[in-house]
């Protein structure tokens, strides 16, 4: 640096001086340093005609200056750029292409502040290509041109190869990128490639992938990422809508658009803006309007550097709809009305609700609505009954007031039911009084009553005698036979027609005889009894006894019950969930009145009260039994069956037979279902099985129970305690202890002794087999053997299902053919059990 005189301060330059100091008097904590490296550039061994970069930057206060030069001449030329970052405080100095000799050298990075200047080299080394050494970087694969849509996901690839392995890095317009510095939306990946997530517009640019290691560093080909940008004009995803609305209501107005940027929304009154231009929000806007008393058009402005747009929402200030004119009735049947009004309003009316109800005091309002004529008939009606109807119109708004009401009355019917209450009473020796109350259902004006008797009720209505009654529910019939019994019904009538019939009830034509029971009915029911209960005809008649008849209903047996005066009885020792036929008759000194008519009642219905049938079993496994039954009988099953639960156990479970195994019990077996098969049983073993039946109500009494074996099958394990004897040269004895009971699955038919000659280890020839048929066979002398010679001996039980498994087998050695005819046991040797696949059936037979 050239050194000259001291400047003058002039004043203008003072002032700035002046200030700092006193800044830094007064915050006492700022101190000046001189600039200090953060990034030292390497030294770097590129290829001839290829690219490097020095990468250096420095810090201080005030915040330095970076530059490059080459033996203390700055550097610069076509080939060889300086590109600064973070404001000057850091270059890259990138020469491209390589030239050697002439650009192999050694590089000063430069960094100086007003507080002093510091100074770092770097030794830059260049090899031709056909020269370069076998480990030398090459970039198998290198980015390629890429465009992604803003906030996508771009991925620079990059794959290198040298030795050792290079490092890879990368460069954007010649700067390097530090992705620790981008908060994770910049990564490098394993592979080497780049990954930039959630790309922005300043990642657009030029990238070069970078591998270096110790033999040099090479560049790939630099490409472009462009990042596209989409550029949508704006438009209403939901437009502002029109309403109606009441005078002084409120309405809420939304308005959204989008586009790309995304436009901003505002709200005017025709030419008044109802947002603040400092307000204005983006892509959304709810326009809040309260005490609105005027309609309006009322504009939603979208717009972006793209374009402006409009829509209008009109507010329209609107009532309730007046009332309709008073209906009038056009015509009237006994269950409908039709009625037609004026609408009344001069605007439009969306449909029309009908309100009608009959005048009585607790009557409430029933609602026709959606009605879109001024025309209506309303049916379902209650005839000879006054209706109050009233009409109101509904609009967009709501439902108006409602008109006037007009009063009509149904039309009249028959009655549709009979009348109630009917008494008969013998007043003199041929002549009974007849009375009864109104029907319930007149549907009109009763104009009289008809009564018809006789005394064959099973005759035909038309040949029964008629009575007729104006203006009156009493009357008295006369010309009767005496000593007879009659059945009497009465119906009502109006100007159309007749109604049903009463309930028959019988009188007896012999006077101080009590009358027929009245409002004799079912009390309280259960399982086994039923009460009844009723009340006598009339007063102080002399009943000194009730005669109660009852029967199963279907059935021609009838039982009768004889007992004092009373209002109710309790017939009991019925069965359960069976329909019975009552009827009652009251006694006096004179004799037994009428009885009245059958009532039928069923009884509750009870647990099964009897067993399932006819319980069968058979084995279809040694696993597995099939349970079989029929149900109870009809009558025992007192109620709904639901199932059947099926028990069992094992019987006898010890030797001795005197133990029985814990007892089982299957899930409950659906109604339509009337078998079962048991599984995973015992094999060759006696279960003891019951069956019950189960209603709704709960499990009835088990049946007797049944006996019945699992199938056999082969024994489980091999005979117990095999022993070998050697009698001789040629001959052995084989002696065995039977199978446990529980492994012997079946009855055993006879033993099998296999036996087969060894040598070194080995068997030679196929095993012959000797059989012995009897059950409680436990010795065997097997004969013809060779003297001298060892031989392997295995001993299985069978039934006539098979084979059971194998003793181990006992390996022992006959005598030599010189040895002396004696009882001396060899030692067996015990082995692993095998199983010949080529046994045979008995050679030497026993």
């Amino acid at each position: 640096m050239a050194i000259g005189s001291a400047p003058r301060l002039s004043l203008p330059l003072l002032l700035p001086v002046t200030t700092l100091l006193l800044s830094m008097l007064l915050t006492g904590s700022h101190a000046l340093s001189p600039p200090r490296f953060t990034k030292i550039p390497v030294d770097q061994i590129g290829v001839s005609g290829g690219v490097v970069s020095f990468v250096c930057q420095a810090t201080g206060d005030p915040k330095p200056r970076v530059s490059w030069s080459k033996k203390g001449k700055k550097v610069n030329s076509q080939r060889i750029e300086t590109i600064e970052f973070d404001e000057g405080a850091g270059a890259v100095l990138r020469i491209q292409p390589l030239r050697a000799p002439r650009d192999e050298n050694i590089y000063e990075c430069v960094a100086e502040n007003s507080e002093g200047e510091v100074t770092v080299n770097a030794r830059l080394s260049i090899i031709r290509e056909d020269l370069l050494p076998a480990g030398f970087p090459n970039i198998d694969m290198g980015p390629q041109l890429k465009v992604v849509e803003r906030t996508r996901t771009a991925t620079m690839l990059c794959a290198a190869s040298g030795n050792p392995d290079p490092e890879i890095t990368w460069y954007k317009d010649f700067l390097p990128i530090d992705p620790s510095a981008s908060n994770g939306r910049i990564k490098q990946l394993r592979s080497g490639a780049l990954q930039i997530e959630n790309s922005e517009e300043t990642d657009q640019g030029k990238y070069e992938c970078v591998a270096s290691n110790v033999e040099g560093v090479r560049y790939s080909s630099p490409a472009n990422l462009y990042v596209r940008v989409r550029r949508v004009p704006p438009r209403f995803s939901i437009p502002p809508m029109s309403q109606e609305i009441m005078p002084g209501g409120s309405v809420n107005i939304t308005c959204v658009a989008v586009g790309s940027p995304m436009p901003y929304v505002k709200w005017m009154l025709n030419s008044e803006d109802l947002t603040p231009e400092d307000e204005m929000p983006v892509g959304r806007n709810v326009l809040e309007l309260s005490s609105v008393r005027e309609s309006a058009n009322y504009t939603c402005v979208a717009m972006s550097s793209l374009g402006i747009i409009e829509a209008v929402a009109q507010i329209t200030v609107k009532s309730l709809p007046k009332p309709p004119g008073t209906p009038m009735v056009t015509e009237t049947t006994a269950t409908s009305v039709t009625i037609t009004w004026d609408s009344g309003n001069p605007d439009p009316v969306t449909y029309y609700i009908i309100q009608y109800r009959a005048k009585s005091p607790d009557s409430k309002y029933e609602t026709v609505d959606d009605i879109t004529t001024t025309r209506y008939s309303i049916g379902g009606l209650y005839p000879n009954t006054e209706y109050e109807i009233r009409v109101s119109a509904v609009n967009t708004i709501g439902q108006g007031p409602p008109s006037e009401p007009v009063e009509t009355r149904t039309g009249e019917q028959a009655p549709a039911s009979p009348p109630r209450n009917i008494q008969a009473q013998i007043i003199s020796q041929n002549t009974m009084m007849v009375r009864w109350e109104e029907p319930e259902e007149p549907n009109g004006q009763i104009k009289g009553y008809r009564v018809y008797y006789t005394m064959d009720d099973y005759q035909p209505m038309s040949l029964w005698q008629i009575h007729n009654v104006q203006d009156s529910i009493i009357t008295t019939i006369q010309s009767l036979v005496p000593q007879e019994t009659y059945t009497i019904k009465v119906l009502a009538f109006t100007s159309v027609g007749d109604g049903p019939f009463s309930e028959p009830i019988h009188v007896k034509v012999l006077q101080g005889v009590p009358g027929q029971p009245s409002k004799f009915q079912v009390g309280a029911v259960s399982d086994t009894s039923i009460e009844l209960t009723w009340e006598p005809a009339f007063e102080k008649e002399g009943i000194i006894n009730y005669e109660l008849r009852y029967m199963e209903a279907g059935f021609s047996t009838q039982m009768k019950k004889t007992f004092g005066p009373t209002s109710s009885y309790v017939v009991e020792g019925l069965r359960p969930n069976t329909e019975y036929q009552f009827s009652l008759a009251a006694i006096s000194n004179k004799g037994i009145g009428a009885f009245t008519n059958d009532i039928l009642q069923k009884t509750l219905q009870a647990k099964p009260s009897a067993p399932p049938q006819d319980i069968k079993c058979s084995s279809t496994s040694s696993t597995t039994l099939l349970v079989s039954w029929r149900p109870p009988p009809l009558k025992s099953q007192n109620g709904d069956l639901v199932g059947y639960k099926v028990r069992y156990q094992v019987v006898g479970l010890s030797e001795d037979g005197s133990d029985d195994g814990e007892a089982m019990e299957e899930p409950t077996v659906p109604v339509t279902e009337v078998q079962v098969q048991l599984q995973r049983l015992e094999k060759w073993t006696q279960y003891r099985i019951t069956v019950s039946a189960v209603n709704v109500i709960g499990e009835g009494p088990e049946s007797e129970f049944y006996i019945c074996r699992t199938d056999e099958d082969v024994p489980g394990g091999p005979p117990r305690r095999v022993e070998v004897e050697v009698l001789n040269s040629t001959a052995l004895k084989v002696m065995w202890r039977s199978l446990t009971p529980g492994k012997q699955h079946g009855q055993i038919r006879g033993y099998q002794v296999h036996y087969v000659r060894v040598e070194n280890g080995e068997s030679r020839g196929l095993p012959l087999i000797k059989d012995v048929m009897l059950a409680d066979a436990q010795e065997m002398v097997i004969g013809g053997l060779k003297p001298d010679t060892t031989y392997s001996i295995t001993v299985a039980a069978y039934t006539t299902k098979g084979d059971g498994a194998r003793s181990k087998p006992k390996l022992v050695v006959t005598k030599g053919a010189g040895s002396v005819t004696g009882l001396s046991v060899m030692s067996s040797a015990e082995t692993e059990p095998q199983t010949d696949p080529s046994a045979q059936p008995s050679l030497h037979p026993s």
